[in-house]
């Protein structure tokens, strides 16, 4: 049986980066509480774009590299892979809690 969801997180950002990772979520194809908790709990990627998504959370987190192109237009997606690129040590794709941690 799986438990009941009745934990939240409450993050504070910028309308702008949130309108960006709202947009990523939907061009994924996943809600925004979907794309969190799979990140949160380590699940496989749904969708190609998940990295894109993942990233943007990792530059939210730290307040780095990704969160100022988040708000920019589409072609700025190379800026958000280098800081992914940044981010996983181990290039398997996922970022880890211990790399996030190492950052």
């Amino acid at each position: 049986m799986t438990p009941k969801k009745s934990e939240t997180l409450e993050i504070r950002l910028s309308h702008a980066a949130k309108t960006a990772f709202m947009e990523r979520c939907r061009a994924a194809g996943v809600t925004a509480s979907e794309a969190l908790r799979a990140h949160i709990e380590g699940q496989p990627r749904k969708t190609r774009r998940a990295p894109a998504i993942i990233a943007a959370l990792i530059g939210l987190a730290i307040g780095a590299v990704a969160a100022p192109s988040l708000a920019a237009a589409a072609g700025k997606v190379s800026s958000d892979r280098a800081a992914f690129a940044k981010l996983d040590a181990n290039r398997d794709g996922v970022v880890s809690f211990e790399e996030f941690r190492a950052r």
